[in-house]
């Protein structure tokens, strides 16, 4: 489970074997964890699943997701080797 970020709490992750599926990054805090299709062409991203999850929550890791945008996708790139 390479890890790609920690930061306000948040760790943000993939899973080794998920490399045929197309770009996504998971993420944990507490008891919340939840799941993001990045879309990299329109530089938008998707909820694919959110579990304990509260608005506020969703809000701030959304935020999070688009500063970093390029970081996660370089990251998922370079583990897959695509």
């Amino acid at each position: 489970m390479p890890t790609v970020l920690v930061i306000f709490g948040w760790r943000l992750f993939f899973y080794s074997n998920e490399g045929s599926e197309p770009i996504h990054i998971h993420a944990e805090k507490g008891d919340m964890e939840c799941k993001f299709w990045l879309l990299v062409d329109q530089v938008e991203i998707k909820e694919a699943f959110a579990y304990n999850m509260t608005t506020a929550a969703t809000r701030e890791l959304k935020k999070i997701i688009y500063q970093h945008f390029d970081l996660i996708v370089d990251s998922w790139n370079n583990y897959f080797k695509k």
